[in-house]
C-alpha cells in the first residue's frame, strides 16, 4: 500500500462538537440554534440550493483541515439536531452522536466522548460560533506537529472580554494564562477553537472524576478552568492566532441576527 505524505491530512484527528446548550439568552426558537438556518447555500445536483445552518461555519473549518468524522455531544430533546444532519454526508462529514451525561458546563459535556477519543487527537469547535479563517484547525495540526504540545488553542481578538475566556501568550507562541470572563483585564485576546493529545483527554478527565462532587455545588465550570489546571500541573500548552477578527457567538438576539445579516451580504 503506498505510503500517505500528504501534510494536510492530520493522522487520527476527530471534531468534538459541543451541542447541549439550552440556548437561554435567546427568545423561543423553532429548532436547536445549532442548525438554525442563517440564508442560503450553493448544494449539489439533487439540491442545488441548501440552507446554511449555524453550524455549518464550523463543519467547513473543520473539513479544509480534513477532519471529517466528528462526535456530537446532545442534551435531551435536541432530536431535531441528528434529525437534520444526519449520518453527516451531507456535509461531506461522518457524524456519530452521544448524550450529555453531568450538566455541569461544557467539560462534562465534551468528556462524555472520553471512552471513544482516548486514544485520538481531539479537534473541539463550537457550533455556534462564527468566524473567518484560513484552514484555522490545519494551523493547529501543524503547531502541535512542530512542539508536541498536549494542548494546542486558537485565539482571536476579543470584543467582549466579560463574556469569555482571556488569555496572555508568550512571544514563543506559549499559553500562559487564561482568566474566566474579566470584568476589567488588560488582555486582548481569546481563544475559540482547540487540538489536544490524548494526554489532555486522560487529564480532563480524571480531573472532572475528582472535581464531580464540587461541581454538584458550584458555578458552572469551564473549560479555561481545565485548560488552566493543565498548564498548572506543567502539561505545554501553545496557542495560535487563527483570525484578526472576534469570532462571533450566536447564543443572543443581537449577534444571531448579525450572523443572519452576515450571511446574506447585506450588513
Amino acid at each position: 500500500m503506498q505510503k500517505n505524505t500528504d501534510r494536510r491530512m492530520p493522522p487520527n484527528v476527530i471534531g468534538l462538537i459541543p451541542c447541549a446548550g439550552q440556548a437561554n439568552r435567546l427568545p423561543p426558537l423553532p429548532c436547536s440554534k445549532e442548525i438554525y438556518p442563517l440564508g442560503f447555500a450553493t448544494g449539489n445536483s439533487d439540491h442545488p440550493i441548501r440552507s446554511r445552518l449555524a453550524c455549518d461555519s464550523l463543519l467547513g473549518h473543520l473539513r479544509r483541515a480534513s477532519i471529517t468524522d466528528a462526535f456530537l455531544v446532545l442534551r435531551e430533546g435536541k432530536w431535531d439536531i441528528p434529525a437534520c444532519l444526519g449520518d453527516g454526508s451531507s456535509r461531506g462529514m461522518h457524524f456519530a452522536y452521544l448524550m450529555m451525561g453531568l450538566p455541569f458546563g461544557v467539560p462534562y459535556t465534551v468528556n462524555q466522548a472520553f471512552p471513544f477519543i482516548q486514544n485520538r487527537m481531539v479537534a473541539l469547535g463550537f457550533p455556534d460560533i462564527l468566524f473567518d479563517s484560513d484552514n484555522a484547525f490545519q494551523r493547529l495540526v501543524d503547531r502541535q506537529a512542530l512542539t508536541h504540545a498536549d494542548l494546542v488553542v486558537g485565539y482571536f481578538p476579543a470584543d467582549r472580554p466579560d463574556k469569555c475566556d482571556m488569555i496572555a501568550v508568550s512571544a514563543e507562541g506559549r499559553l500562559e494564562q487564561i482568566v474566566i470572563k474579566p470584568q476589567q483585564t488588560d488582555l486582548i485576546f481569546t481563544w475559540g477553537i482547540a487540538l489536544w493529545t490524548p494526554a489532555f483527554s486522560a487529564f480532563l478527565n480524571e480531573f472532572l472524576r475528582t472535581h464531580q462532587e464540587i461541581a454538584a455545588d458550584a458555578d458552572e465550570l469551564f473549560l479555561g478552568d481545565v485548560f488552566r489546571a493543565a498548564i498548572e500541573s506543567g502539561m505545554h500548552a501553545d496557542a495560535v492566532q487563527v483570525s484578526d477578527e472576534p469570532y462571533l457567538d450566536i447564543g443572543t438576539s443581537d449577534d444571531l441576527q448579525k450572523a443572519i445579516c452576515r450571511v446574506a451580504n447585506n450588513c
